[in-house]
């Protein structure tokens, strides 16, 4: 993949409907601190292996943390939207674990390293969310070892679709937009045609309903394939 440095486009001082209102206070003041931008769809936010002490507050929009091999296999961390925050791994001065990449057009607040710790010394509270959300990203990423290591690949899609549906009023769960097999794929770590095949004999079967842009899980995914 080609490497790019940080991206450092003109900053946008004022974003348009102030989506920084919807954000948790302790966030809104860190916010308020640093610099906002905005970047179009396919934008490198993070090269991996890169050293930067930038820190990104999603305003608007959607990112995705991945890596890729040398022959562009990929590995999708997590999908991140509006009052997320990526790059706080790299604080410690190592180099970045991972890409991010905008998914669509996106807002963000570009706080640096000095500007953190002065945020913390004001308000030492933040400290702890802070580290929570450390731990929390741990947790998943000890999870997502657990499952390539122990679950077969039809365990680790049926996981995915169980995790990604949101519970309707009626009783349903539901996936939308649906994922492309594509990004089921690379979320997984198994090949396009190994999703495809899976997705299309849960269809079969009556336990996805299929349509352009959503899934609903209409029963239970069997345990077993």
């Amino acid at each position: 993949m080609e490497t790019t440095p940080e991206p450092s486009p003109e900053p946008t001082h004022t974003l348009p409907c102030d989506p920084a209102a919807a954000l948790p206070a302790p966030l809104r003041t860190l916010v308020s601190r640093g610099v906002p931008h905005r970047y179009p769809k396919d934008t490198l936010l993070i090269h991996e292996g890169d050293r930067s002490d930038a820190l990104f507050v999603i305003l608007s929009g959607k990112v995705k943390a991945f890596s890729t091999d040398e022959r562009d296999r990929e590995i999708v961390y997590g999908i991140y939207g509006p009052g997320e925050y990526l790059g706080e791994m790299s604080l410690d001065g190592g180099p970045r674990s991972a890409s991010v990449k905008t998914l669509e057009v996106t807002e963000c607040v570009v706080i640096t390293r000095h500007t953190l710790r002065e945020h913390i010394a004001a308000n030492p509270e933040f400290a702890f969310e802070l580290l929570a959300r450390v731990i929390q990203r741990a947790r998943v990423a000890t999870q997502s070892a657990r499952s390539m290591a122990l679950l077969d690949v039809y365990g680790r899609v049926a996981g995915l679709l169980n995790d990604m549906a949101v519970r309707q009023p009626d009783g349903s769960r539901v996936i939308e937009p649906c994922p492309t097999h594509k990004d089921i794929a690379s979320r997984v770590g198994c090949s396009r045609e190994m999703v495809s095949r899976l997705m299309k004999d849960l269809s079969v079967g009556g336990y996805l309903l299929m349509d352009a842009r959503r899934a609903t899980i209409a029963r239970p995914l069997p345990p077993r394939w």
